[in-house]
């Protein structure tokens, strides 16, 4: 259940925090799948009702699945505690409390994937679900489960402030400082939006195989938008940090440092001019200029598409796709990161995996069901928006590893072209690895000179063409958090150096 509530445009502090303590009881009051939240270092889920302790219970279940066969059942739970404060034009505009469950059952069969879900947590529910899910395998080879038993995976996430010790307040107050420094920044600045999030989530894992896994992950996003206005051009820009942390996250990087690097380029975009159209090099900042690569080189590498004969990196393992100065990872390892996963929604410990090597493919990142398809090991990437969904092939932190030149180095050897400092959106097709790509924040090249800011240009290409024309990286790898949509929303993070790729194809706005 939630509870939503939406404030007047005039509603003042202290009545905004009575309906959010009215909206905590609430939820208190509800049947949640956890009985208490708590941070997740050194603590385990408590799950109910009766299933945390009741393993036989999820035996009973999983084997209903393979009844009528299968080579693969397992069992997911799930819970979550969220939370969406929305303050715009120094106003509070909305806020949300919500607790979410449910639970759902997969059968796997040779190529196929029974699923079926519940919202209602009991041994009958579930029974039900794993009848439904086993219909996919009916008449086929069937298994013997293995009895579950406690497994264990390595954490790669410590929270220090976890987030249900926070009172509203606090996170309140976080947000009136981000609002103040964006309109303290420049005149210029008219509005700011504050859109804070937080999240618990808690899992449990169980399967045919005979493992039992739990955890619990906490999640912050704190997003600020800024728009600014000088009578003739407007420009909105977005600064986003995201964690799987507890508060002190806004230790390490402030919300009023949030605010003026947003502050910052809005401000710097009111001159832009309209971009030049053209074949050109393109120098690319360091951050989240990665989802370039996230879009078209990530996604082409996840092996759903692989499995199904599809894709730009179809047959082509061992074999050279990128020049020597690229080497890709996906590391769902990285302390407290937001694609990080501890371990993935099948139960598979989260690792570094290498992609490409020096120009060389070296892997994709596996489900269960694709790793079995092609015969490759689980480098756990199945992952799963919620209990209503089956898990899939998704990245986690994806880069491009630090390479041995400086920006100024790079920067200074490109005689003319785009210098892209942040992307705005773009899409990609896995299937030819064709993306575009709009830049929100771009400036020309002159005599290896960044110059005049522009707008309205746009990165065409393909995920082969892109990195078999980065000719020079830097050593200055950064890292920034995105949502990633592929039928399902998941939690990543995108990073690069500062990279250099020679005579890409620009859109732009210029008649």
């Amino acid at each position: 259940m939630s509870n939503n509530y939406v404030p007047s445009v005039s509603m003042p502090r202290r009545r905004f925090l009575e309906m959010g303590l009215k909206g905590g009881i609430a939820i208190v009051a509800a049947p949640p799948l956890l009985s208490h939240m708590v941070s997740c270092s050194g603590f385990t889920a408590n799950v109910g009702p009766g299933l945390e302790t009741d393993k036989a219970a999820l035996d009973r279940v999983i084997a209903k699945a393979l009844k009528q066969g299968g080579d693969f059942a397992d069992v997911y739970l799930e819970g979550r505690i969220l939370r969406q404060i929305i303050m715009e034009e120094s106003r509070f505009r909305s806020g949300l409390y919500g607790v979410s469950q449910g639970a759902g059952v997969r059968v796997i069969s040779g190529d196929k994937t029974g699923y079926a879900y519940t919202e209602e947590i009991t041994e009958e529910n579930l029974m039900r679900a794993a009848e439904v899910a086993s219909y996919v395998a009916r008449n086929g080879k069937s298994i013997t489960p293995v009895n579950i038993a406690e497994g264990k995976r390595e954490s790669f996430v410590t929270v220090h402030k976890p987030l249900e010790d926070i009172a509203d307040s606090r996170r309140i107050e976080i947000m009136e400082r981000a609002n103040q420094a964006a309109l303290d920044y420049d005149p210029r600045i008219r509005m700011a939006l504050i859109d804070y999030n937080d999240q618990v989530r808690s899992r449990v894992i169980a399967n045919s195989e005979g493992l039992y896994l739990r955890d619990e992950l906490p999640l912050l996003f704190f997003i600020v938008q800024t728009m600014s206005d000088d009578g003739t051009n407007r420009h909105m820009s977005r600064e986003r940090i995201s964690e799987h942390s507890g508060f002190e996250l806004f230790e390490k990087d402030t919300p009023e440092s949030v605010a003026e690097r947003a502050a910052r380029e809005s401000i710097a975009m009111l001159d832009a001019e309209d971009a030049p159209a053209g074949t050109m090099d393109v120098v690319m900042e360091n951050g989240f200029g990665g989802v370039l690569i996230h879009e078209a080189v990530g996604h082409p590498l996840e092996a759903d598409n692989i499995a199904k004969g599809i894709g730009a990196f179809t047959g082509k393992m061992g074999q050279k796709v990128a020049t020597e100065v690229f080497t890709m990872v996906d590391d769902g390892t990285l302390p407290n990161f937001r694609g990080t996963i501890n371990f993935d929604d099948e139960g598979t410990q989260a690792q570094r995996n290498l992609l490409i090597d020096k120009g060389v493919l070296k892997g994709y990142m596996t489900d269960i069901l694709s790793a079995k398809q092609l015969d490759l090991h689980r480098t756990g990437n199945g992952r799963r928006e919620s209990f209503r969904h089956i898990p899939i092939p998704r990245m986690t932190n994806t880069f491009i590893e630090p390479g041995e030149n400086t920006p100024e180095e790079i920067l200074a050897d490109t005689r003319s072209g785009i210098y892209v400092q942040s992307l705005s959106g773009g899409s990609v097709n896995p299937v030819t690895g064709i993306f575009n790509f709009t830049c929100r924040e771009a400036y020309m090249i002159e005599n290896g000179r960044k110059t005049y800011p522009i707008r309205g240009a746009t990165l065409i290409g393909s995920c082969m063409g892109v990195i078999s024309s980065i000719d020079a990286v830097g050593n200055d790898l950064a890292f920034g958090p995105g949502i990633c949509g592929k039928g399902q929303m998941a939690e990543v993070t995108a990073g690069q150096p500062t990279v250099r790729i020679r005579g890409i194809n620009v859109g732009g706005s210029r008649g």
